[in-house]
């Protein structure tokens, strides 16, 4: 169960720190990047003070349409925004972790495309007898799931394994 001493964990200067070296991972050239990090300290204090005394807010989302491999709408947080994003992970990820159905693998530490294609393949050799009969394969997409989830179903999830009160308010300032 997440916890009240949590919140402020979450609120430090070290894990907003960290944060923002996640946030930044392979983006270190880009131009939103370099500002923030020309006055890092200053950037990090003043998102640590918004979220001790519950005042941050999140810019408004930037949106644009990508069309390789398939025409998608994009919905991009500003950096500041980022970091955030991330240092709430970086409290709460370890105790979902734990409870994530083992064959889920985007964006979890130690799986990922490669070892969903080694695992699929293994599951694939045995309902195939090694390859030596038929196997069947159903991909499949939600179609604009993100889009269309249920905050409220997803906030009352989430509030069963956070009873911190300022850490659901956090969340839902990102909805």
């Amino acid at each position: 169960m997440i916890c009240s001493n949590n919140y402020k964990e979450l609120c430090s200067y070290d894990n907003l720190l960290l944060a923002f070296k996640k946030a930044r991972k392979g983006k270190t050239t880009l131009d939103y990047v370099i500002d923030f990090e020309r006055d890092l300290e200053n950037n990090l204090l003043t998102l640590q003070s918004e979220l001790l005394f519950h005042t941050y807010r999140p810019k408004p989302l930037e949106t644009f349409i990508l069309r390789d491999p398939k025409t998608r709408k994009i919905n991009k947080s500003a950096f500041r925004d980022r970091v955030v994003h991330h240092a709430v992970c970086l409290i709460i990820e370890p105790y979902f972790e734990r409870i994530f159905i083992y064959d889920s693998y985007a964006n979890r530490k130690g799986k990922g495309t490669l070892k969903a294609i080694q695992r699929c393949d293994n599951f694939a050799r045995i309902v195939s007898r090694n390859n030596s009969g038929r196997a069947y394969v159903l991909k499949c997409d939600i179609r604009q799931y993100f889009e269309t989830v249920t905050h409220q179903v997803l906030l009352c999830i989430l509030r069963k394994r956070i009873s911190d009160h300022r850490i659901i308010w956090l969340i839902k300032t990102q909805v």
